[in-house]
Protein backbone atom coordinates (compact mmCIF):
# COMPACT_ATOMS: atom_id res chain seq x y z
CA UNK A 1 0.00 0.00 0.00
CA UNK A 2 2.88 2.60 -0.34
CA UNK A 3 2.89 5.16 -2.52
CA UNK A 4 -0.65 5.99 -0.47
CA UNK A 5 -1.36 8.19 2.46
CA UNK A 6 -3.53 6.28 5.20
CA UNK A 7 -7.08 7.27 5.67
CA UNK A 8 -8.72 6.85 8.91
CA UNK A 9 -12.73 6.67 9.23
CA UNK A 10 -13.16 8.94 12.46
CA UNK A 11 -16.81 8.83 14.42
CA UNK A 12 -17.24 12.66 15.55
CA UNK A 13 -19.95 11.60 18.11
CA UNK A 14 -23.64 13.46 18.54
CA UNK A 15 -22.04 16.67 19.06
CA UNK A 16 -20.75 17.77 21.92
CA UNK A 17 -16.98 18.37 21.36
CA UNK A 18 -16.36 16.73 24.43
CA UNK A 19 -17.99 13.30 22.91
CA UNK A 20 -15.18 12.91 20.61
CA UNK A 21 -12.54 10.40 21.39
CA UNK A 22 -9.25 11.69 22.54
CA UNK A 23 -8.09 8.83 19.38
CA UNK A 24 -10.21 11.06 17.05
CA UNK A 25 -8.84 14.52 18.14
CA UNK A 26 -5.32 13.20 18.28
CA UNK A 27 -6.07 12.22 14.62
CA UNK A 28 -7.70 15.45 13.41
CA UNK A 29 -5.19 17.46 15.20
CA UNK A 30 -1.96 16.43 12.59
CA UNK A 31 -4.10 15.55 9.27
CA UNK A 32 -3.62 16.67 6.43
CA UNK A 33 -6.91 16.34 4.56
CA UNK A 34 -10.13 16.52 6.47
CA UNK A 35 -13.45 15.72 4.76
CA UNK A 36 -16.06 15.98 6.79
CA UNK A 37 -20.10 16.19 7.39
CA UNK A 38 -22.14 18.89 7.93
CA UNK A 39 -23.81 17.17 11.38
CA UNK A 40 -19.79 17.32 12.34
CA UNK A 41 -19.79 20.58 15.05
CA UNK A 42 -17.97 23.44 14.03
CA UNK A 43 -16.45 22.95 17.96
CA UNK A 44 -14.63 19.87 16.75
CA UNK A 45 -13.47 21.62 13.56
CA UNK A 46 -12.21 23.89 15.43
CA UNK A 47 -9.58 21.13 16.47
CA UNK A 48 -8.20 19.97 13.05
CA UNK A 49 -4.74 20.63 11.88
CA UNK A 50 -4.89 24.67 10.98
CA UNK A 51 -2.89 23.85 7.67
CA UNK A 52 -5.35 20.87 6.95
CA UNK A 53 -7.02 20.71 3.36
CA UNK A 54 -10.58 21.33 5.17
CA UNK A 55 -13.39 19.55 2.75
CA UNK A 56 -17.20 19.72 3.05
CA UNK A 57 -19.43 17.41 1.78
CA UNK A 58 -21.99 17.38 4.16
CA UNK A 59 -25.37 15.92 3.15
CA UNK A 60 -28.88 17.61 3.80
CA UNK A 61 -31.76 16.04 4.10
CA UNK A 62 -32.91 17.07 0.60
CA UNK A 63 -30.01 17.04 -1.23
CA UNK A 64 -26.45 15.69 -1.04
CA UNK A 65 -23.95 17.94 -1.57
CA UNK A 66 -21.71 15.45 -2.68
CA UNK A 67 -23.15 12.01 -3.73
CA UNK A 68 -21.78 9.40 -1.96
CA UNK A 69 -19.88 7.20 -4.56
CA UNK A 70 -18.21 10.82 -4.95
CA UNK A 71 -16.92 11.11 -1.56
CA UNK A 72 -15.40 7.44 -1.55
CA UNK A 73 -13.72 8.38 -4.61
CA UNK A 74 -12.26 11.53 -3.03
CA UNK A 75 -10.86 9.25 -0.51
CA UNK A 76 -8.50 7.33 -2.62
CA UNK A 77 -7.84 10.42 -4.56
CA UNK A 78 -6.63 12.41 -1.50
CA UNK A 79 -4.48 8.93 -0.62
CA UNK A 80 -2.83 9.16 -3.84
CA UNK A 81 -1.94 12.97 -3.44
CA UNK A 82 -0.89 12.35 -0.57
CA UNK A 83 1.42 9.74 -0.04
CA UNK A 84 2.35 8.81 3.55
CA UNK A 85 -0.21 11.49 4.60
CA UNK A 86 -2.86 11.23 6.94
CA UNK A 87 -6.67 11.72 5.56
CA UNK A 88 -9.38 11.96 7.93
CA UNK A 89 -12.83 11.36 6.81
CA UNK A 90 -14.99 13.15 9.72
CA UNK A 91 -18.48 11.89 10.56
CA UNK A 92 -21.11 12.54 13.04
CA UNK A 93 -21.68 9.67 15.01
CA UNK A 94 -20.60 6.43 14.62
CA UNK A 95 -19.22 5.85 10.99
CA UNK A 96 -20.53 2.27 11.23
CA UNK A 97 -23.84 3.22 12.30
CA UNK A 98 -26.19 4.43 9.26
CA UNK A 99 -23.00 6.21 8.92
CA UNK A 100 -22.43 4.25 4.82
CA UNK A 101 -18.50 4.07 6.38
CA UNK A 102 -18.75 0.18 5.35
CA UNK A 103 -19.03 1.41 2.15
CA UNK A 104 -16.17 3.86 1.84
CA UNK A 105 -14.02 1.24 3.75
CA UNK A 106 -14.62 -1.25 0.86
CA UNK A 107 -13.78 1.25 -1.68
CA UNK A 108 -10.17 1.68 0.05
CA UNK A 109 -9.65 -1.95 -0.15
CA UNK A 110 -10.53 -2.09 -3.56
CA UNK A 111 -8.18 0.71 -4.51
CA UNK A 112 -5.60 -0.70 -2.11
CA UNK A 113 -5.45 2.05 0.52
CA UNK A 114 -4.80 1.49 4.37
CA UNK A 115 -7.48 2.68 6.69
CA UNK A 116 -8.32 2.78 10.38
CA UNK A 117 -11.97 2.81 11.55
CA UNK A 118 -12.13 4.95 14.75
CA UNK A 119 -15.40 4.52 16.63
CA UNK A 120 -17.46 7.07 17.59
CA UNK A 121 -20.41 7.41 20.36
CA UNK A 122 -23.38 6.77 18.21
CA UNK A 123 -26.22 9.23 18.77
CA UNK A 124 -28.86 6.51 19.30
CA UNK A 125 -27.43 5.93 22.78
CA UNK A 126 -25.80 9.02 23.32
CA UNK A 127 -28.46 11.66 22.37
CA UNK A 128 -31.62 10.04 24.75
CA UNK A 129 -29.03 9.67 27.56
CA UNK A 130 -28.15 13.47 27.46
CA UNK A 131 -32.49 13.89 27.84
CA UNK A 132 -32.47 11.00 30.41
CA UNK A 133 -33.79 8.43 28.80
CA UNK A 134 -31.74 5.02 29.35
CA UNK A 135 -32.33 2.73 26.11
CA UNK A 136 -32.21 -0.01 28.14
CA UNK A 137 -33.55 -0.04 32.03
CA UNK A 138 -34.27 -3.38 34.14
CA UNK A 139 -38.86 -4.49 34.37
CA UNK A 140 -39.22 -1.79 31.13
CA UNK A 141 -36.72 -2.63 28.49
CA UNK A 142 -34.34 -5.51 28.06
CA UNK A 143 -33.41 -4.65 24.51
CA UNK A 144 -33.23 -1.57 22.07
CA UNK A 145 -33.25 -1.72 18.17
CA UNK A 146 -31.29 0.95 16.38
CA UNK A 147 -33.45 1.50 12.68
CA UNK A 148 -33.08 4.25 10.21
CA UNK A 149 -35.75 5.96 9.61
CA UNK A 150 -34.81 6.93 5.75
CA UNK A 151 -33.92 5.01 3.25
CA UNK A 152 -34.04 5.56 -0.90
CA UNK A 153 -35.41 3.02 -2.77
CA UNK A 154 -33.74 1.84 -6.09
CA UNK A 155 -36.66 2.01 -9.34
CA UNK A 156 -37.46 -1.63 -9.16
CA UNK A 157 -38.29 -1.71 -5.71
CA UNK A 158 -40.49 1.41 -5.80
CA UNK A 159 -41.93 0.14 -9.07
CA UNK A 160 -43.34 -3.26 -7.24
CA UNK A 161 -44.41 -1.67 -4.16
CA UNK A 162 -47.81 0.06 -3.32
CA UNK A 163 -46.16 3.60 -2.70
CA UNK A 164 -46.51 6.46 -5.30
CA UNK A 165 -43.25 8.10 -6.20
CA UNK A 166 -43.71 11.16 -3.85
CA UNK A 167 -42.97 8.60 -1.25
CA UNK A 168 -39.76 7.52 -2.38
CA UNK A 169 -38.05 8.70 0.62
CA UNK A 170 -40.16 6.43 3.17
CA UNK A 171 -38.62 3.27 4.45
CA UNK A 172 -40.69 0.74 2.93
CA UNK A 173 -38.42 -2.56 3.54
CA UNK A 174 -38.91 -2.17 7.36
CA UNK A 175 -40.00 -5.02 9.28
CA UNK A 176 -43.37 -3.29 10.48
CA UNK A 177 -44.80 -6.67 11.69
CA UNK A 178 -41.83 -7.87 13.77
CA UNK A 179 -40.88 -4.27 15.11
CA UNK A 180 -44.87 -3.89 16.71
CA UNK A 181 -44.55 -6.74 18.76
CA UNK A 182 -40.66 -6.19 20.11
CA UNK A 183 -41.07 -5.36 23.52
CA UNK A 184 -37.60 -3.30 23.58
CA UNK A 185 -36.91 0.30 22.77
CA UNK A 186 -37.49 1.11 19.35
CA UNK A 187 -34.92 4.25 18.06
CA UNK A 188 -35.01 5.41 14.60
CA UNK A 189 -32.45 7.71 13.16
CA UNK A 190 -33.04 10.33 10.70
CA UNK A 191 -36.50 9.57 10.53
CA UNK A 192 -38.28 12.96 11.20
CA UNK A 193 -40.00 13.48 7.96
CA UNK A 194 -41.16 9.82 7.89
CA UNK A 195 -41.98 9.47 10.90
CA UNK A 196 -45.78 9.98 10.69
CA UNK A 197 -46.15 7.48 7.64
CA UNK A 198 -43.33 4.84 10.29
CA UNK A 199 -46.21 5.49 13.03
CA UNK A 200 -49.33 4.94 11.29
CA UNK A 201 -47.72 1.72 9.67
CA UNK A 202 -46.51 0.60 13.45
CA UNK A 203 -50.17 0.63 14.88
CA UNK A 204 -51.50 -1.15 11.90
CA UNK A 205 -49.76 -3.80 12.82
CA UNK A 206 -50.62 -3.93 16.08
CA UNK A 207 -48.23 -1.60 17.76
CA UNK A 208 -50.31 0.55 21.30
CA UNK A 209 -51.19 3.86 19.91
CA UNK A 210 -50.53 5.21 23.85
CA UNK A 211 -46.80 3.86 23.05
CA UNK A 212 -44.24 6.97 24.49
CA UNK A 213 -42.69 8.40 22.08
CA UNK A 214 -39.62 11.28 22.04
CA UNK A 215 -38.02 13.77 19.45
CA UNK A 216 -34.80 14.94 20.11
CA UNK A 217 -33.29 17.66 18.06
CA UNK A 218 -30.10 18.55 18.29
CA UNK A 219 -29.21 16.00 21.05
CA UNK A 220 -26.01 16.65 22.94
CA UNK A 221 -25.72 20.48 21.72
CA UNK A 222 -26.38 23.72 23.26
CA UNK A 223 -29.66 23.89 21.23
CA UNK A 224 -31.24 20.46 22.53
CA UNK A 225 -34.67 19.83 22.75
CA UNK A 226 -37.21 17.08 23.71
CA UNK A 227 -40.50 16.72 22.23
CA UNK A 228 -42.88 14.27 23.67
CA UNK A 229 -45.79 12.37 22.52
CA UNK A 230 -46.93 8.97 21.50
CA UNK A 231 -47.93 6.99 18.39
CA UNK A 232 -50.87 8.07 17.86
CA UNK A 233 -49.85 11.77 17.80
CA UNK A 234 -46.58 11.81 16.37
CA UNK A 235 -47.53 13.42 13.20
CA UNK A 236 -49.04 15.87 14.60
CA UNK A 237 -46.56 16.67 17.17
CA UNK A 238 -43.88 16.96 14.49
CA UNK A 239 -45.94 19.99 12.70
CA UNK A 240 -47.19 21.81 15.69
CA UNK A 241 -43.96 21.64 17.55
CA UNK A 242 -42.30 22.40 13.94
CA UNK A 243 -39.44 19.04 15.05
CA UNK A 244 -36.73 19.48 12.33
CA UNK A 245 -33.24 17.40 11.56
CA UNK A 246 -31.45 16.82 13.15
CA UNK A 247 -33.55 14.30 15.50
CA UNK A 248 -33.83 11.12 16.24
CA UNK A 249 -37.07 9.38 17.76
CA UNK A 250 -36.76 7.24 20.36
CA UNK A 251 -40.33 4.97 21.69
CA UNK A 252 -40.99 2.85 24.65
CA UNK A 253 -41.47 2.66 27.76
CA UNK A 254 -38.23 4.18 28.62
CA UNK A 255 -39.04 7.52 27.61
CA UNK A 256 -41.64 7.94 30.62
CA UNK A 257 -38.00 7.96 32.70
CA UNK A 258 -37.07 10.88 30.89
CA UNK A 259 -39.25 13.02 33.33
CA UNK A 260 -37.32 12.28 36.47
CA UNK A 261 -33.75 11.94 34.93
CA UNK A 262 -33.55 14.36 32.30
CA UNK A 263 -30.09 15.82 33.92
CA UNK A 264 -29.29 18.40 31.43
CA UNK A 265 -30.85 21.80 32.40
CA UNK A 266 -31.20 25.21 30.32
CA UNK A 267 -27.80 26.77 30.98
CA UNK A 268 -27.59 30.61 31.01
CA UNK A 269 -25.99 30.43 27.52
CA UNK A 270 -28.01 27.44 26.28
CA UNK A 271 -28.64 27.91 22.75
CA UNK A 272 -26.02 30.32 22.10
CA UNK A 273 -23.36 30.25 19.78
CA UNK A 274 -20.37 33.06 21.03
CA UNK A 275 -17.34 33.24 18.60
CA UNK A 276 -13.99 33.83 20.95
CA UNK A 277 -11.45 35.97 19.19
CA UNK A 278 -8.55 35.56 21.59
CA UNK A 279 -5.04 33.94 20.73
CA UNK A 280 -5.17 30.39 20.56
CA UNK A 281 -2.94 29.67 23.84
CA UNK A 282 -4.91 32.26 26.25
CA UNK A 283 -8.45 30.89 24.55
CA UNK A 284 -9.14 27.66 26.25
CA UNK A 285 -9.35 29.14 29.25
CA UNK A 286 -13.22 31.31 28.61
CA UNK A 287 -13.82 28.58 26.36
CA UNK A 288 -14.39 26.21 28.79
CA UNK A 289 -16.00 28.39 31.06
CA UNK A 290 -18.65 29.65 28.61
CA UNK A 291 -19.18 25.85 27.52
CA UNK A 292 -19.79 25.15 31.15
CA UNK A 293 -22.78 27.65 31.11
CA UNK A 294 -24.08 26.19 27.63
CA UNK A 295 -22.63 27.96 25.16
CA UNK A 296 -21.51 26.75 21.67
CA UNK A 297 -17.92 28.59 21.62
CA UNK A 298 -16.25 29.35 18.12
CA UNK A 299 -12.88 29.86 19.07
CA UNK A 300 -11.77 32.57 16.50
CA UNK A 301 -7.97 33.52 17.05
CA UNK A 302 -7.67 36.64 15.55
CA UNK A 303 -3.78 37.37 16.54
CA UNK A 304 -1.29 35.50 16.29
CA UNK A 305 1.83 36.04 18.88
CA UNK A 306 5.54 34.65 18.81
CA UNK A 307 8.71 35.55 20.87
CA UNK A 308 11.14 38.03 19.93
CA UNK A 309 14.62 36.65 20.06
CA UNK A 310 16.71 39.28 22.03
CA UNK A 311 18.63 40.40 19.22
CA UNK A 312 15.74 41.49 17.22
CA UNK A 313 13.83 43.25 20.25
CA UNK A 314 17.27 45.50 20.57
CA UNK A 315 19.08 43.35 22.99
CA UNK A 316 21.03 40.14 24.01
CA UNK A 317 21.64 37.46 25.68
CA UNK A 318 23.74 39.28 27.61
CA UNK A 319 21.60 42.55 28.57
CA UNK A 320 20.03 41.25 30.80
CA UNK A 321 22.55 41.76 33.31
CA UNK A 322 21.37 45.43 32.72
CA UNK A 323 18.29 44.74 34.74
CA UNK A 324 20.30 45.59 37.27
CA UNK A 325 20.27 49.31 35.64
CA UNK A 326 16.73 49.93 36.14
CA UNK A 327 14.18 50.09 38.93
CA UNK A 328 10.60 48.97 38.22
CA UNK A 329 9.17 46.16 35.21
CA UNK A 330 6.26 46.97 33.71
CA UNK A 331 4.52 44.42 32.39
CA UNK A 332 1.57 45.16 29.63
CA UNK A 333 -0.06 41.83 28.88
CA UNK A 334 0.22 38.01 29.61
CA UNK A 335 2.03 37.72 26.31
CA UNK A 336 4.69 39.73 27.72
CA UNK A 337 5.05 37.57 30.55
CA UNK A 338 5.34 34.28 29.03
CA UNK A 339 7.70 35.70 26.47
CA UNK A 340 10.51 37.48 28.66
CA UNK A 341 10.29 35.06 31.13
CA UNK A 342 11.38 32.51 28.16
CA UNK A 343 13.77 34.75 26.95
CA UNK A 344 15.38 35.43 30.64
CA UNK A 345 15.39 31.13 31.13
CA UNK A 346 16.90 30.32 27.45
CA UNK A 347 19.58 32.98 28.39
CA UNK A 348 20.69 30.82 31.57
CA UNK A 349 19.17 33.47 34.20
CA UNK A 350 16.30 32.96 36.67
CA UNK A 351 13.98 35.21 38.65
CA UNK A 352 17.61 35.86 40.92
CA UNK A 353 17.94 38.41 38.20
CA UNK A 354 14.62 40.14 39.77
CA UNK A 355 15.80 40.73 43.41
CA UNK A 356 14.88 43.93 44.64
CA UNK A 357 13.20 45.17 41.49
CA UNK A 358 9.50 46.53 42.25
CA UNK A 359 7.06 44.90 39.25
CA UNK A 360 4.11 46.88 38.05
CA UNK A 361 1.42 44.91 35.99
CA UNK A 362 -1.39 46.48 33.51
CA UNK A 363 -4.50 44.82 35.13
CA UNK A 364 -5.07 41.50 37.20
CA UNK A 365 -4.95 39.38 34.11
CA UNK A 366 -1.28 40.16 33.86
CA UNK A 367 -1.10 40.16 37.89
CA UNK A 368 -2.42 36.37 37.59
CA UNK A 369 -0.10 35.56 35.00
CA UNK A 370 2.91 36.69 36.76
CA UNK A 371 1.62 34.81 39.92
CA UNK A 372 2.43 31.94 37.98
CA UNK A 373 6.03 32.30 37.87
CA UNK A 374 6.36 33.21 41.56
CA UNK A 375 6.37 37.26 40.74
CA UNK A 376 3.84 39.64 43.39
CA UNK A 377 3.17 42.86 41.79
CA UNK A 378 3.93 46.35 43.45
CA UNK A 379 1.64 48.32 41.43
CA UNK A 380 -1.60 47.35 39.56
CA UNK A 381 -3.35 50.72 38.66
CA UNK A 382 -7.29 50.83 39.15
CA UNK A 383 -8.12 51.80 36.09
CA UNK A 384 -6.99 48.39 33.89
CA UNK A 385 -5.50 50.13 31.10
CA UNK A 386 -1.90 51.44 30.02
CA UNK A 387 -3.30 54.91 30.64
CA UNK A 388 -3.90 54.26 33.81
CA UNK A 389 -0.28 51.83 34.59
CA UNK A 390 1.59 55.54 33.47
CA UNK A 391 -0.43 57.71 35.45
CA UNK A 392 0.16 55.35 38.46
CA UNK A 393 3.64 55.06 37.54
CA UNK A 394 4.62 58.52 36.92
CA UNK A 395 2.83 59.91 40.23
CA UNK A 396 5.30 58.14 42.35
CA UNK A 397 7.36 60.75 44.51
CA UNK A 398 10.95 59.24 43.17
CA UNK A 399 11.82 59.17 40.06
CA UNK A 400 12.39 55.51 38.79
CA UNK A 401 14.06 53.87 35.92
CA UNK A 402 11.35 51.94 34.35
CA UNK A 403 11.91 49.22 32.00
CA UNK A 404 8.55 48.78 29.78
CA UNK A 405 7.65 45.01 28.58
CA UNK A 406 5.64 45.29 25.50
CA UNK A 407 4.65 43.78 22.22
CA UNK A 408 5.74 45.53 18.72
CA UNK A 409 2.22 46.89 17.96
CA UNK A 410 1.91 48.41 21.75
CA UNK A 411 0.81 52.28 21.17
CA UNK A 412 3.32 55.22 22.71
CA UNK A 413 0.77 55.75 25.50
CA UNK A 414 3.21 54.61 28.50
CA UNK A 415 6.18 56.27 26.56
CA UNK A 416 3.93 59.81 26.50
CA UNK A 417 3.59 59.72 30.26
CA UNK A 418 6.71 58.32 31.45
CA UNK A 419 9.39 59.69 28.36
CA UNK A 420 12.33 58.65 30.57
CA UNK A 421 11.44 55.07 30.40
CA UNK A 422 12.77 52.12 27.98
CA UNK A 423 11.09 49.78 26.20
CA UNK A 424 12.35 46.20 25.20
CA UNK A 425 10.15 44.46 22.60
CA UNK A 426 9.53 40.70 23.77
CA UNK A 427 6.99 39.47 21.32
CA UNK A 428 5.49 40.20 17.88
CA UNK A 429 1.92 40.72 17.09
CA UNK A 430 0.77 39.00 13.65
CA UNK A 431 -2.95 39.12 12.65
CA UNK A 432 -4.70 36.24 11.28
CA UNK A 433 -4.82 36.88 7.76
CA UNK A 434 -7.70 34.94 6.78
CA UNK A 435 -10.71 33.10 7.93
CA UNK A 436 -11.26 28.63 6.71
CA UNK A 437 -15.07 28.40 4.90
CA UNK A 438 -16.13 26.44 7.36
CA UNK A 439 -15.30 29.04 10.09
CA UNK A 440 -16.99 31.85 8.22
CA UNK A 441 -19.91 29.73 7.85
CA UNK A 442 -20.05 29.26 11.57
CA UNK A 443 -18.93 33.03 12.59
CA UNK A 444 -21.64 34.07 10.16
CA UNK A 445 -24.31 32.53 12.38
CA UNK A 446 -23.30 33.38 15.76
CA UNK A 447 -24.99 35.28 18.82
CA UNK A 448 -22.05 37.62 19.39
CA UNK A 449 -18.50 37.85 19.37
CA UNK A 450 -16.02 38.48 22.64
CA UNK A 451 -13.04 40.75 21.77
CA UNK A 452 -10.38 40.82 24.19
CA UNK A 453 -8.16 43.96 22.55
CA UNK A 454 -8.63 46.53 20.30
CA UNK A 455 -6.09 44.59 17.48
CA UNK A 456 -8.76 41.21 17.91
CA UNK A 457 -11.38 43.77 16.84
CA UNK A 458 -9.86 45.13 13.82
CA UNK A 459 -8.48 42.11 12.50
CA UNK A 460 -11.55 40.53 13.11
CA UNK A 461 -13.70 42.90 11.13
CA UNK A 462 -11.09 42.76 8.25
CA UNK A 463 -10.77 39.06 8.01
CA UNK A 464 -14.34 38.42 7.90
CA UNK A 465 -15.70 40.30 5.54
CA UNK A 466 -19.47 39.74 6.88
CA UNK A 467 -21.75 42.21 6.14
CA UNK A 468 -24.25 41.02 8.72
CA UNK A 469 -21.53 41.53 11.79
CA UNK A 470 -22.57 45.24 11.21
CA UNK A 471 -24.67 46.13 14.68
CA UNK A 472 -23.90 42.51 15.79
CA UNK A 473 -23.72 41.77 19.43
CA UNK A 474 -20.03 41.95 20.93
CA UNK A 475 -19.26 41.08 24.70
CA UNK A 476 -15.75 43.46 25.22
CA UNK A 477 -12.59 43.84 27.94
CA UNK A 478 -11.96 47.37 28.73
CA UNK A 479 -13.15 51.13 27.41
CA UNK A 480 -10.41 50.67 24.33
CA UNK A 481 -11.43 47.82 23.38
CA UNK A 482 -15.25 48.92 23.57
CA UNK A 483 -14.30 51.62 21.95
CA UNK A 484 -13.15 50.11 18.58
CA UNK A 485 -16.10 47.84 18.42
CA UNK A 486 -18.16 50.84 18.68
CA UNK A 487 -16.09 52.38 15.76
CA UNK A 488 -17.46 49.25 13.56
CA UNK A 489 -21.00 49.20 14.30
CA UNK A 490 -20.92 46.97 16.63
CA UNK A 491 -23.21 47.05 19.54
CA UNK A 492 -21.11 46.67 22.80
CA UNK A 493 -21.32 45.20 26.91
CA UNK A 494 -18.04 45.64 28.28
CA UNK A 495 -16.90 43.80 31.56
CA UNK A 496 -16.85 45.46 34.77
CA UNK A 497 -13.53 44.73 35.58
CA UNK A 498 -10.88 43.88 32.89
CA UNK A 499 -10.50 40.13 33.92
CA UNK A 500 -12.10 37.14 32.41
CA UNK A 501 -14.25 36.19 35.58
CA UNK A 502 -15.68 39.84 34.94
CA UNK A 503 -16.55 39.00 31.07
CA UNK A 504 -18.07 35.84 31.13
CA UNK A 505 -20.02 37.38 34.28
CA UNK A 506 -21.39 39.88 32.00
CA UNK A 507 -21.89 37.58 29.21
CA UNK A 508 -23.86 35.67 31.49
CA UNK A 509 -26.03 38.40 33.15
CA UNK A 510 -26.90 39.82 29.32
CA UNK A 511 -28.61 36.54 28.22
CA UNK A 512 -30.27 36.32 32.15
CA UNK A 513 -31.99 39.35 31.40
CA UNK A 514 -32.79 39.13 27.86
CA UNK A 515 -35.01 36.35 28.74
CA UNK A 516 -36.71 37.81 31.94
Amino acid sequence: MSGFGKVYLIGAGPGDPGLLTLRGKEIIEKADVVVYDRLVSPAILGFCNPKAKMVDVGKMPTHHKVKQSEINKLLVQFAGEFPGGVIARLKGGDPFVFGRGGEEALELVAAGVEFEVVPGITSAISVPAYAGIPVSHRGIATSFHIITGHEKLDERTLASSLQTRDERDVNLSLDFETLAKCPGTLIFLMGIANMDFIAKRLMECGKDPKTPLAFIEKGTTPYQRTVTATLETAGETIIRENVTAPAITIMGGVVELGKSLAWKKNLPLSGKRLVVTRAAKQASGITARLTALGAEVIETPMIETRDVIPAKAGISSADFNSLANFDILAFTSTNGVESFFKQLFTAGFDVRVLAGKKIASVGKITEKKLLEYGIRCDYVPEDHTGEGLGKLLASLNHTPRILLLQGNLADDTLLKLLPKATRWVVYETLPVAELPEWKREAVAVADAVVFASTSAVENFVQVSRLSSLVSRLSFCIGRMTESAARKHGFETVTSDETTMDSLVKKIAEYYAGEGA
